[in-house]
Order: structure tokens, then sequence, then C-alpha cells
């Protein structure tokens, strides 16, 4: 097998594997895809592509549910130009913003539906092009004319754009090149020892960098084949793992504590030697009883967008793992820095910061966001969190004031604003409040200029924002807690609101 860490672009990585090989499985359907069908649709929609007038650095925008359309699409944007996968449960102000801040100069969206993205890629002038799974596995784009081949992509080049949201401010591009995403996907091969003989199981959303590089383009790279679901369906879980041999799955402790819920294990899920868990803290009880259902071990890692995914995790055994740890680093570096940047020693609490080759260098556009986030060669992840002697992380709180609903980190700013639209609204605050499934919920606090319900506001929000960021319950105030010097601390209001900890 080619070693992962000679990969550089994921031309080469699509390239990796034996042709004969199964790529991706749709379990709806039992159509399995060979590498060599892969490569093949993948290559043409990137002539399709470039036949639009898609050249290197032109943005591609995507918004297509989980399944091979989104897996081709998303590899052939990157070749011909740059992806920037789009959430379709996104409404229209929502596609506007994302459409005009990447730039897009196309649309790849279904045959049918995404009438929101539809009005807002028409509204700003931007083509949209179909693209379909057919029947037989294979992914067509279709709207497009005329002959064209795509240039292969540098290792440098921007191969795939995202979006990261601040506490406070606009939502920051992140730009992932080509190397970044391909020494993350070896990092993540290597950590797990990844295979031809493994598949895994894609439970997340293909438009997340979770999905997108730990359950996808690793296992591309490593000659497996990965399992698509069109969607999470906790009633499916154990036939879909049984019917294609499953070896291993990334998830959210959302996910894995819904298959909790149905806590009967099913025969025939032997094949499973590993479950990742990911994107927000895994509850130490959460991962034993995952352990004592499944058999198999738990590991706990830990990612952001701006690493290209993966930063650290716990390993396999016969290595120790830590519960209520993140693991060790894997393939970048890790420490532990004072407000100040001076970096600290062992056992010391400090901002994790991180650098490394998955990790961009700046934010795309973006200098004071840069000044902010690196320091010294290193970036600061806005998390709080010590290392031990071993080099395990244990992360200890958030900086920044993101909340964190079940993977999904969602900027209080963004409802903040949408809420102080409505014309009854003075002021708004929105903050995260405990919630026993998703780890936290949406809430927020406002001041009224005149009187409106709860209910008034919460329909305001859900014609602006997908549902996942419209709180689920809204505080009218007489006033919003402020410091002494009139600094608004979200934490504070929260506690004062709810009762939970500041």
């Amino acid at each position: 097998m080619i070693s992962p860490f000679s990969v550089t672009t994921l031309v080469e990585l699509l390239e990796a594997a034996p042709g004969a090989n199964i790529a991706i499985v749709i379990p709806e359907t039992g159509v399995r895809i060979t590498y060599e069908a892969l490569r093949r649709q993948v290559f043409g929609a990137a002539d399709v592509l470039a036949a639009a007038g898609i050249r290197r650095g032109d943005r591609i925008a995507l918004a297509l549910p989980n399944g091979p359309a989104v897996i081709v699409g998303f590899l052939a944007a990157a070749i011909a130009g740059t992806a920037a996968p789009l959430n379709p449960a996104y409404r229209y102000e929502e596609f506007s913003f994302y459409l005009e801040d990447t730039n897009a100069r196309l649309l790849l969206l279904p045959s049918s539906g995404a009438e929101e993205a539809r009005r807002a890629a028409a509204d700003r002038n931007i083509p949209v092009l179909t693209i379909e799974t057919e029947s037989s596995g294979e992914v067509r784009i279709s709207g497009a004319g005329g002959n064209s081949t795509a240039s292969p992509p540098s290792a440098d080049d921007i191969a795939l754009i995202l979006h990261t949201s601040g506490s406070t401010g606009r939502p920051k591009r992140v730009p992932l090149k080509h190397m970044n995403l391909a020494i993350s996907a070896g990092n993540i091969v290597e950590t797990y020892e990844l295979s031809p003989t493994d598949v895994s199981l894609c439970l997340m959303p293909l438009f997340h960098v979770h999905g997108l590089v730990a359950s996808t383009l690793s296992t591309l790279l490593s000659g497996g084949a990965v399992v698509v679901p069109a969607r999470f369906n906790p009633l499916s879980f154990w036939r879909t793992i049984r019917d294609h041999g499953v070896t291993w799955y990334s998830a959210v402790p959302t996910i894995h504590q819904l298959i909790l819920a149905r806590s009967a294990k099913a025969a025939g899920a032997e094949s499973l030697r590993f479950l990742r868990s990911c994107s927000a803290p895994l509850p130490v009880e959460t991962g034993k009883k995952l352990e004592a259902l499944f058999g198999t071990p738990v590991l706990e890692a830990y990612g952001m967008t701006e690493a290209s995914h993966q930063m650290s995790s716990n390993p396999l055994p016969p290595e120790p793992r830590k519960f209520g740890t993140v693991g060790r680093a894997t393939g970048i570096q890790i420490a532990a820095m004072t407000q100040a940047g001076e970096l600290l020693p062992a056992g010391s609490k400090g901002e994790v910061v991180i650098q490394g080759p998955s990790v961009i260098r700046a934010y795309e556009s973006n200098p004071e966001a840069d000044a902010k986030s690196f320091v010294n060669g290193w970036f600061r992840t806005g998390d709080e969190g010590v290392l031990d002697a071993d080099g395990y992380l244990r992360l200890t709180g958030r900086i920044k004031e993101l909340i964190n609903r079940g993977g999904e980190k969602i900027a209080p700013a963004e409802i903040d604003e949408v809420l102080l639209t409505h014309p009854r609204v003075a002021e708004a605050v929105c903050f995260g409040v405990p919630h026993p499934t998703w780890g936290e919920e949406v809430a927020a606090a406002v001041v009224l200029r005149e009187a409106a319900t709860e209910a008034e506001l919460l329909a305001h929000c859900r014609d602006s924002l997908a549902d996942f960021k419209c709180p689920k319950k809204i505080y009218i105030v007489p006033s919003i807690p402020r410091t002494a010097t009139g600094k608004v601390q979200r934490l504070n209001v929260a506690a004062a609101l709810t009762g939970a900890p500041g």
C-alpha cells in the first residue's frame, strides 16, 4: 500500500487504491461503487466544471444531502477549482450570505428541492448545475456544455473553503489546501491503522470537516470502503453495521447517545474494531456505556476546521486510552499557553495551541482574526486544557463563547443579529444552556421596545435561521446584565437567567 504521507493532493489520494476495490456503498440500495468508477466519475465531473468556466481558485458551492453525489461533487470541485460545501438546511438569508462571502461562481444542487438555495443563487446571478446519483450508482452533472479538461491541482492549491463561526463578528473563512487535507487524512489512517479491509460508516454530514475528512477522505486514502446512508437512522443502525461489515464509525456524542438509547446490541456487529467520538466533549459515562455495549474500544478525538480536522486522539489498544481526555497529538504539536503567549509545562492549565502541516497559516482576508488567533507560530484554539506528563490532553472549558449543539458550532452573534431585525426587539443576547442530549441548546435574552410574545420571536428566527440555530427558549427581560465597563458577557447572562455556571 502507498504511504499515506506521500500523498499531497486529493487526486493522489483518490488514486492510492486499486481500482477494483469498493470505495462507496449506498446502504439503501446496496449499490457499490469501485475506485475505478469513482475516479472516472470525479475526473469526468471536474471536466464538466472546467467546461462551465471554472478555473483554479474559483469557488463551487454545494448544497447536497449525504451520498455519492456530494462526495463526487466535492472531489470534482476541489480538483477543478475550490469546493465550498454548504448545509442544505440553510435558509435563504444564510445561502445568500455564504454564496456572497465565498464569491461562489457556481452552485451544485440536486434536481429537486433546495428552493431557497436556488432563489439565493438566482438573486446573485450564480449559475446552478444539477448533480444526481442514478440507480446504478453513476453520478452525473448536468446543465453545462462544451469540452474542457480540468488542470491537475498542486499541493498548495486551496481545495476547500469552510466557515468557522466566531463568538463575535462574521464567520471566518478557512482555506484548506490539498496538502492540509491529505496530511490530515494520512494522520487518521496512521492513528487508527486503517487498511483496505476497513469499512467506515459515515454518520456525519459531508458539509462538515468531520464527516468529510475523518469518515471519507481517510477511508479513501486507506483503500477501504465508506458506507454512506442518506441520513442517520438509529432504527437501521445495527442492520447497516451487520449487512456491510462495518469496522468503525465516527460521530458526535449526540449520535452515540441516540444509539445507546436503543441499547440492545444486534447480532452480527462483531466486525466493529473501534468507535470514534469527536467534535464535542464525550461524557465519561457515555464512553464507558458504549464500550460495554459494543465490546470494542471507544476512542475520543479532538479536531477543528482550522487543523483540517483531527489534532489528537486516544490510541488503539494496547496503548492506553484515557476517558476524560482527547488523547495525544496526532501529526501536529499541541501545547498550553498563557494569554501573554508563554508556553506552559505539563500539568498547567492554559489555552490549547497547535502547530503543524495540517493547520492553516491564516484565515482568508481576515487580518483581525489572524492577529488574535496566531502567536509565535502557534494557532490559538480558544479552548482551555491541560496536558499530562504522557501528552494526553484534557479539555477543561471553552474560552470562546460558541454554542456547541451536538457538534454544530453556532455563533451567538449571528442569532443576536436576526433577533435585532425584529422591529420590537431593542437588545438581544444569545447563549448556550446545558441539554442532556445535545450537550448545549440555544437560548436568548431580549429587551423589547414594544410588547411581543416569545412565540412571535421564535417564529421570526425560524424565518431566517436553520432549525438547529433557532433558540428553543427566549427570555424577555427588562435589561441585559453588563460588566462595570458596559460589556455583555454571555456566560454571565446565562447564569443570571438559568442558574447555569458562568
